[in-house]
């Protein structure tokens, strides 16, 4: 979206694939560190401790390989983008492998991977412009309220490992009741800064619908879920959001294609 909107419509293909790239080697090393940092953790969470049997099968040599390759790569791709890019670069990976540490000792670890995610549009926008801009801050605020907001009703389902761990969580924190109202809070102001982004990315109503389809998606990820009843979180967590995020996508690229 913010790659597109930078480039008020198709963005120079070669942006587009070095965008794509940057995002899968971020994407990538950030999730093979967090397997390696939380280690410790997982084997003894029944959720994940299959985790460190695959460990075991890849070998933490090869992870560590795979883990400063993709990182090395997201850089060379930032930096065949432009010098901006480049430079910050090594802050945005600081960002996402800080994060793997943050359940130690902080509640606010979901607020921090939605700042992992909500680095996304920022990136792209100067991968394309080679500038900044407040527009693509909102959309990474909404990004962030979003992560956060989901990785909440996640975190749920790992209270009782989190408690016998010594980790913090928001659920822990509050309990699973609170921390479904706050994750609704989260979610509904996402919806309001979507909307604020309009204006500030000039789209118009085909745009609008979509934003009013993801507040009605959201209002029903938050009906799969109740304090008592867990069982629907993978439903909610996956099916639900990516829903969300192929439909804010496409109706973003239609606005766009219609009206620039």
């Amino acid at each position: 979206m913010s790659a597109f909107i930078a480039a008020d419509g198709l963005p120079c293909i070669r942006q587009l694939l070095l965008i794509i790239g940057a995002l899968v080697m971020a994407r990538s090393c950030a999730m093979t560190f967090n397997r390696l940092a939380d280690a410790r953790y997982d084997i003894h969470n029944p959720r994940t401790s299959y985790r460190i049997q695959l460990q075991g099968l890849i070998g933490k040599t090869n992870l560590w390989f795979f883990t400063i390759s993709c990182s090395l790569l997201f850089i060379v791709f930032a930096g065949m983008l432009n010098r901006l890019c480049l430079f910050i670069s090594p802050l945005a990976l600081l960002i996402i492998f800080g994060y793997s540490y943050t359940k130690r000792f902080t509640n606010l670890s979901h607020l921090v991977l939605g700042l992992s995610l909500a680095l996304s549009p920022i990136g792209a926008w100067i991968g394309i412009t080679g500038e900044v801009a407040i527009a693509p801050f909102i959309l990474a605020l909404a990004v962030l309220l979003w992560t956060a907001g989901f990785d909440i009703i996640y975190a749920c389902q790992d209270l009782q490992h989190d408690i016998k761990s010594g980790l913090h969580s928001i659920p822990r924190k509050l309990g699973i009741k609170n921390s479904l109202i706050l994750s609704s809070v989260l979610h509904f102001l996402m919806v309001i800064v979507l909307f604020i982004f309009m204006y500030f990315a000039k789209l118009n109503f085909v745009y609008f619908g979509g934003v009013c389809f993801v507040g009605i998606m959201l209002i029903y990820e938050h009906s799969l879920i109740k304090p008592h009843d867990l069982s629907k979180i993978s439903l909610a967590f996956f099916t639900v959001n990516g829903i969300i995020s192929m439909i804010l996508m496409a109706v973003t690229l239609v606005d766009i294609f219609i009206f620039y």
